[in-house]
Parts: structure tokens; sequence; C-alpha cells
């Protein structure tokens, strides 16, 4: 009996060597088919003619080949240009493409071609330059490429679109009547739905744009459904779950707050407050601490740890990098010492001697270590706690999901605290982290000046590099910040090297110049900040490396360059290493953006300060799956639905999950049947998820 999960491999028009073509792009089965939905849609009932597009938009014109020609560059040795003439009725354009010679061989004289792409001006001619292109011939007289709203799949060499319509145009044909559709038929009634079989028609091949917005909302609203089940599962199933009942405001807890040198502000005694309250509850504390770099996060994580050291419980508090820990673990040994001396602190980090390490080991499964602060180091499998009350994750996306749950399981049900830098605007945070209870520090202390932003050319290095020397007389200190992108890793590390010679013995051979960056060795990494710390290095170029957790408040500097190869959330990131003094400071960033999205980054971060405005403006240029990253959670995982557009939407399946959930918890009443088994091929660990993951 044919059936959806049926290999693409067998069915007519693939076979053995086609399969692998689909393999790259993720589509196994007839299913995986049916669910590759079109990246865009090109309504060719009514082409334009060439006569009437305007330079600087985008068309899609059909027409036929006139010539045809290819060339090399004498401006770039080895560089090819493949060019085509095509015209219509009222005129002609040039397409081009750069360095593909192999195009050349796929056009001919007379045939009819569709052009899509952006037109622009060139020596007095219109042209199209890499256009999508797609040659027509009698096969598609069954009009699937014309005439007609006609979908554009993302594809790879040797799948061209004709074949994917048509290919997915027969699945349809054959297995449509196999869909089973996962929405409860109430659940489509109360709010409009189609049916899945009429859906994925619609979406393919849609009639008119009614049809395919109705396609794309029902489908949409199926992937939000599928992803907030285990989120709120996990949320139910937690209060469950019995954890430790704290004693909050001990008397450790209450010197330490009577030992600050400053007082804690309104939105950081707010969360206090709702931590207490969470940590004297019989079940366990999920709570998520969201904070701008700077609002005072540790603080609250110290103060939240206290509460269980207070009534005898252990401590982990885990964060990504190995300064970072070090930072942390000066930083909160120095504060406690002043307060208490029962209270042992220890630093684990995967650098630590083997021997030393085991040592270690043995006096957290004792008892005597109570508060450990590492890294990876934390989640290793012999690694045991005595009496783990309180988990504390800092940084929280550069863990994976499964590294994150590792750490809750080394104790009884402990609470856990996880804590992100990233700001995440709260509508949408309330719905991706709906497992969590969510406290936000959305105010910086009042001692923070505002840092003065500002974006150049290169053109400009001559005055920056004066302007940081001004600083450096007044022994304050810099940053440079280069970029490393992983794919040019060894070459953007040789370039940040070069510029550190560059510095140390031209450009500021006058001043101390120091180097750091991700591959060097801990130890040495660890002596160039502390020298840094120390002020007996006046300037620093970096890598990225800086973006997560050092503490400088003489640094009052930051040059970025090449900032359009940066993230905006990591340029915020960066920001919020300097004006953590008493002096007013600077953000640097220099930059030759080439696409819009660069642009509008670069805008971003010299008009806005407020994270959780960036947070919003770098989900709408980048989107939320690769804003929130490949390895964290369903929201990356999404292929057509779109939670900043649609967030209606999205409540409106939130809700109906809780409450199936709540009648239904194991999706066992008929009704639920066809859901859950969509479910069990989703979450394969589906109903026993683990509240942690």
């Amino acid at each position: 009996m044919n059936s959806l999960s049926d290999s693409l491999q067998y069915f007519k028009g693939v076979g053995p060597k086609k399969i692998k073509l689909f393999k790259k792009l993720g589509i196994l089965s007839i299913e995986d088919l049916f669910y590759y939905f079109p990246r865009r849609y090109e309504d060719r009932s009514n082409f334009v003619n060439i006569s009437q597009i305007e330079i600087g938009k985008s068309y899609t014109i059909k027409g036929q080949v006139l010539a045809t020609g290819g060339r090399r560059s004498w401006r770039r040795r080895g560089f090819s240009i493949v060019e085509v003439a095509v015209g219509d009725k009222s005129g002609r354009i040039f397409a081009v493409w750069f360095n593909q010679p192999y195009l050349k061989q796929y056009f001919k004289v007379g045939q009819d071609i569709i052009l899509y792409g952006k037109v622009e001006l060139y020596k007095d001619r219109l042209q199209i330059s890499n256009p999508e292109f797609e040659i027509l011939d009698n096969k598609d007289s069954d009009s699937l490429s014309t005439g007609r709203i006609v979908p554009i799949y993302s594809a790879c060499e040797g799948l061209t679109q004709r074949f994917m319509r048509q290919l997915i145009k027969n699945a349809l044909d054959k297995y449509i009547s196999k869909t089973r559709d996962p929405l409860p038929y109430d659940i489509r009634k109360r709010h409009s739905l189609l049916n899945l079989a009429q859906s994925l028609i619609n979406i393919h091949f849609p009639k008119d744009d009614g049809s395919k917005t109705e396609a794309y909302r029902r489908l949409s609203f199926e992937e939000f459904f599928l992803f907030q089940i285990p989120v709120v599962l996990r949320k139910l199933k937690k209060k469950e779950k019995r954890g430790i009942i704290h004693k909050a405001g001990g008397v450790i807890f209450s010197k330490l707050i009577k030992s600050l040198p400053f007082s804690l502000t309104a939105a950081q005694e707010r969360v206090v407050d709702e931590i207490k309250t969470d940590m004297s509850r019989e079940y366990p504390m999920q709570r998520l601490l969201q904070g701008e770099v700077g609002s005072g996060k540790t603080v609250v994580a110290t103060l939240a740890a206290v509460i269980a050291l207070d009534g005898g419980y252990q401590v982990a508090f885990m964060v990504p990098t190995e300064i970072l820990a070090k930072q942390h673990f000066v930083n909160i040994k120095n504060q406690l010492a002043k307060i208490s001396t029962t209270i042992e602190t220890v630093l684990l980090t995967s650098d630590i001697k083997k021997k030393e390490k085991e040592g270690i080991y043995k006096k957290i499964s004792s008892g005597q270590f109570q508060l450990i602060i590492g890294t990876h180091a934390l989640i290793q499998e012999s690694l045991t706690f005595k009496k783990l009350g309180l988990v504390i994750i800092d940084e929280q996306h550069k863990f994976g999901v499964a590294q994150r749950a590792l750490l809750p399981k080394k104790g009884n049900n402990p609470d856990v605290l996880i804590m992100t830098a990233t700001p995440i605007p709260r509508t949408l945070s309330m719905t991706i982290y709906g497992d969590l209870d969510i406290s936000v520090i959305d105010e910086l202390p009042k001692e923070r000046l505002p840092i003065k932003t500002s974006s150049y050319g290169r053109d400009k290095m001559g005055e920056i590099y004066e302007f940081v020397r001004n600083i450096a007389r007044q022994k304050r200190q810099v940053y440079f910040v280069c970029p490393v992108i992983e794919e040019f890793q060894e070459e953007d590390l040789k370039a940040a090297e070069i510029i550190f010679k560059e510095f140390k013995n031209e450009t500021f051979k006058d001043f101390k110049v120091g180097l750091v960056h991700g591959q060097m060795p801990s130890d040495a990494a660890d002596k160039v900040m502390q020298d840094f710390k120390n002020g007996d290095i006046d300037i620093l170029v970096a890598t990225s490396v800086l973006e997560v957790g050092i503490d400088i408040p003489n640094a009052i500097c930051m040059v970025v360059l090449q900032a359009e190869c940066f993230g905006l959330s990591q340029l915020h990131q960066l920001r919020g290493r300097i004006g953590r003094g008493q002096f007013e400071s600077f953000f640097i960033v220099v930059s030759e953006p080439k696409t819009d999205e660069a642009k509008r980054r670069i805008k971003a971060i010299e008009e806005l300060s407020n994270g959780f405005k960036i947070a919003e403006e770098d989900l709408k240029i980048r989107g939320p799956g690769e804003f929130f990253g490949k390895r964290q959670h369903g929201l990356t995982a999404l292929k057509i639905a779109n939670p900043l557009t649609q967030m209606r939407l999205l409540k409106n399946a939130r809700d109906e999950v809780i409450t199936l959930l709540r009648n239904d918890p194991n999706l066992s009443q008929r009704q639920n049947l066809q859901l859950l088994a969509k479910i069990k091929t989703v979450f394969p660990q589906f109903p026993r998820l683990d509240i942690t993951a």
C-alpha cells in the first residue's frame, strides 16, 4: 500500500542518481516533497513587456533568445561572462551571468525563455545580472509553467524548476488521498482552516492569491501548533514534579544585600522577588532571565545562588567560556568572602590538570565545595553532586538544548535559572520559551553613561587612529575587534595578527598593544586579558571572543573593523563591553556594507541603543531561524510560518494546544489520534518530554 513515508527514490522520474540531489535538499520521502514549499511565486498569467519595465525594479520577463555569447573578463584573470540577448515584441534586454561558464551550453537562439531579476542600466542598455531563468519548450503546454501563478523552488544543479513542478504535481495526484490531517476537526472549524490535502495542493499550485493565502495560513497554523505541543507539555508537567522548597531571605542572603556597594535597580529588585517566590515553591523553578549586557544579571544570579547556599544546597553555575568562568569565579568568591567563611567556591574548566580535577570532583561529590563555577566541564558524566539545589546557565544560546538539559539531571529536580543577554521581544519570548517563567531586567544601573555610537567608512581610518591615540594618551584603553567567520577562520586570524603587528610596530608604536583571539591557548588568552585589565596594555586587538563577559571599566572605546561581517545582536553585545566605568564611552563601527541587509544592520546599531528594539530589528532582518541559531528550538525548523508577521496566529495555536493538553495530555482520545501519530514522527520522545530540554 502506498504511503507518504515511501522513499522518493522509487517514484517515477527520480531513481538512484536524482535521489542524491534530493538528499541535499533534505527530501527523502513523498511527505518531505509535499512539505518542500515554494520559496516564492511568479504571476505568469500576464507578463510585463520589456518596453514597460523600470530601472531598479525586479521583473519576470518572457521573451525569445536573440543571441548568445561568452567572454573572459579583462579585469580579472579566469573570470568568465555569459551573455544572452532576449527580446519580445516591444524591445530587448541583456542577461549576464558571471563566472558560470557552463551556462553557455543551455541557451540557443530561438528558444522561449523566462527571466527573473533586478533590471539595471549598463552602458546605455537594459541588463539583468545573474537572473533566475527558465527555458520553455513544448512540454510546458500542460500550463504548470506558464499562464498561471507559478511556484519557484529552491533547487540545486540537476533539478530544474520544470522538473520539480511536474514531480510534485504527479506526487500530489497519486498520494494526496493518503494524507491524514493532524489538526482535529473542531480546531480547524473554530479557526476556519482548510484541510491538509487542499492546503498542500493550493500551496504548490494556487489558482489565485486567495487560495495561496488560505493555504499559507493553514500550514503556518499547523507548524506553530506542532511546535507548541512539547513547549506547553513541559510547562504543564513541571507542576507534577516535586522540587526543593528553599527558605528565601536567610542570613547569608541578607548579609550579601547589605554588603553590595550599590543599590539594586527597581528591575533587579523585581526579578529577585520573582526568583525568591519561585524558589520557595514546592515545584522546581524554571526561569529565564533576560537582561542587556551590563544590566546586572550576575548580581541577581549570585543572590539566587545564596538562597540555595543558605539552605545547605550546592549551586552549579555554567558559562560558555573559560575567560567568563574565571571572571565570575574571582568576582563572586571575593563577594562571598566578605560575608561568609563557610562557603567554599571552586572553578572547574577543561584546562585543569587531570589529577587536580579528580580532587575537585571528590570534594564536589562529598559536598565540601558548595558553589561550583565552570564551563562545559560541569556536564561531564563522571561529575556528581551531593546536594545540587540550583543550576544557573549563563548565555544559554551558546549551549545546545541537549547540553542545557544535562546539568539539572545531576540533581533531584533542582531549580534552574537560565540567563541571556540577547533580548527577545516579550510577546515572542512568552511563546518561544512558553515552558519557562520569564523575568526581564529592562533598565541599566543609573551610573551607566550612554555610549556614543558612530559609523565610518574605511577611508576615515586616519581620523579614527588619531582619536584612539588621544584616548590612550589619557590612560584610557581601547579595543579593536576583527571579525572571524567560520569558513574563513584561518585567513581572518592571520589578518588579526597582521593588524596587531602593524599597530605595534607602526600605527600605535608609542603605546602598548596586545592581541587575543579564540584559537590561543586559554592560559595565554587569560594572561593577555589580565594584562589589559591591569592597565599593562593600552590597545587590545581582539576577535569576537570579547562578545561574552569581559568587564574592564577603564576600556572606554571599541572600534569594530569590517562591521558588516557581524550580526546586529552581536554588535550590540560587543558594545556592552564598554561604558562600564565613570567615563564617556565610544563605539565605532567601520564598514563598507554592500547588501541592503548589511546597510540595515549598520544603520540600526548607530540609531538604536535599547536591546529589545535591537532584537526586534534583528528578527526582522534575519528572521527567526537565524536569530535563534541552528541548535535551539522548533522555530529554527519552521518551513513556512513566520512568528514575526503571524503573532496572532501563533498565539491562537498556543491557546488551542493548552486547552487540548489539559483535557488529553497523552493525546489518547479518538479525535487526537492523527495528531498523536504526527507528533511521534516529529518528537519521538513524546509524551515523556524532559522538562529541562
